[in-house]
């Protein structure tokens, strides 16, 4: 079931285009909050939940999955300090929106060929 939507009005494009949208500000949010975050294996588990838990009180979001490369994280063993920094390299990201009855299922991943943290619609339908 979709959230209350008070901001209808001002929208015009259809259900599934909103759903597409609104899945991306949320990917945006997401990578702008946390890139940069302290981390290390200590609290990466504790960061990715938390990561989640902020996106799944947005608006129309059902669900979200949140990885950091612990791989990343173990290659900078050895440094100066005990933590490193998220790197959008880094974040792995799955979500799931619905507006209305279109779902909008969208990925972040880092695309070495591209040597870029991608932000796409994986799957963009109407629901039952």
């Amino acid at each position: 079931m979709s959230a209350q939507d008070s901001a209808a009005k001002w929208f015009r494009c259809s259900d599934r285009e909103r759903a597409a949208f609104e899945a991306g500000i949320k990917l945006g949010s997401i990578y702008h909050q946390y890139v940069g975050a302290p981390v290390n294996e200590s609290n990466v588990e504790a960061l990715e939940r938390a990561i989640e838990a902020g996106a799944r009180v947005q608006p129309f979001v059902e669900d979200v999955r949140v990885r950091i490369d612990r791989s990343k994280i173990r290659a900078k063993r050895g440094a100066p300090y005990k933590y490193w920094s998220v790197t959008g390299e880094m974040l792995g990201v799955w979500l799931r929106v619905r507006y209305k009855d279109a779902v909008a299922e969208c990925e972040m991943s880092y695309v070495p060929e591209l040597r870029y943290p991608l932000m796409r619609i994986a799957d963009l339908r109407e629901s039952p």
